[in-house]
């Protein structure tokens, strides 16, 4: 547990070896830093790199405090910590509300700490209209019966929300995970995220690290034009599209991504 913005203490898990460059990991909405598990079983990234995923306030294990999640601060705060705990310049990897929680930083805070930046299927806006956060069917589907109180309703639209990450079903014990951990986020947490309206076009274009957008092109939960919107705005970043893959391209292309993530990791964080 290390302590973010406000005194909130957030769950931190890390693999690897420390002495390495690091490499942080943010999860999307209502997940948790489970989510990264095929990347903290890859020997190659453990041996060249220090891995650290943590889960965002009213995450996982992480406390859930009553407010907060509508300020830009509180985001870059949290990060902050975790960027201090990774002692060096850290590539960071942020998937989903993930990449909305690393543009809060850059808002915040410009680009201190980062020897890199992955969107992975990531927003970087939020509200109606905004580009940077269109949504697929699959999210809008789901919409809003996830944030609902009432658990029979909630849980219905996760798993028709889980069934729509991936293009094709991922093994039936790690789906069950994700719902397990989309329920466990409460209702009120999951609603308070939703409950912003940020607008990012000059934040990105500041972006001064090199960056990487990652993309699924079956994406249904984030549109890929949200992805080719910061890939746009970014200067220099580069964009990558995998090809039949959905929201999820670290658990449903695991050695492609993880390939992936080695190089760029590798050329940003040389020796």
């Amino acid at each position: 547990m290390i302590t973010g913005a406000g005194g909130t203490r957030l769950a931190v898990r890390t693999a690897g070896d420390p002495s390495r460059p690091p490499i942080v990991f943010v999860h999307g909405w209502a997940q948790s830093a489970a989510r990264w598990a095929h990347q903290f079983a890859d020997a190659e990234l453990g041996r060249d790199h220090h891995l650290i995923a943590f889960d965002l306030r009213g995450h996982g294990g992480s406390e859930a405090p009553s407010e907060g999640y509508d300020d830009p601060a509180v985001w870059a705060g949290d990060l902050a910590a975790v960027l201090e705990f990774a002692g060096a310049p850290a590539v960071v990897v942020g998937w989903s509300y993930g990449g909305l929680v690393i543009t809060d930083y850059v808002r915040e805070r410009a680009c201190a700490g980062l020897a890199g930046i992955v969107l992975v299927g990531a927003i970087t806006e939020i509200g109606p209209g905004r580009p940077g956060g269109a949504i697929g069917p699959a999210m809008r589907g789901a919409l809003p019966d996830v944030l609902a109180e009432d658990p029979a309703v909630a849980a219905s639209a996760v798993v028709s929300l889980t069934v729509g990450m991936t293009a094709e079903p991922v093994p039936g014990a790690e789906a069950q995970r994700w719902v397990g951990d989309m329920l466990r986020v409460s209702p009120r947490v999951r609603r308070a995220l939703f409950s912003r309206d940020v607008d990012s076009a000059g934040v990105l274009a500041g972006i001064t690290a090199p960056t990487a957008v990652l993309h699924g092109d079956l994406d249904r939960v984030v549109d890929r034009s949200a992805g080719e919107y910061a890939s746009g705005k970014i200067p220099g970043a580069s964009a990558r599209w995998f090809p039949g893959v959905g929201h999820a391209p670290f658990a449903e292309r695991v050695d492609e991504f993880n390939g992936v993530l080695r190089a760029l990791a590798g050329g940003w964080q040389k020796g």
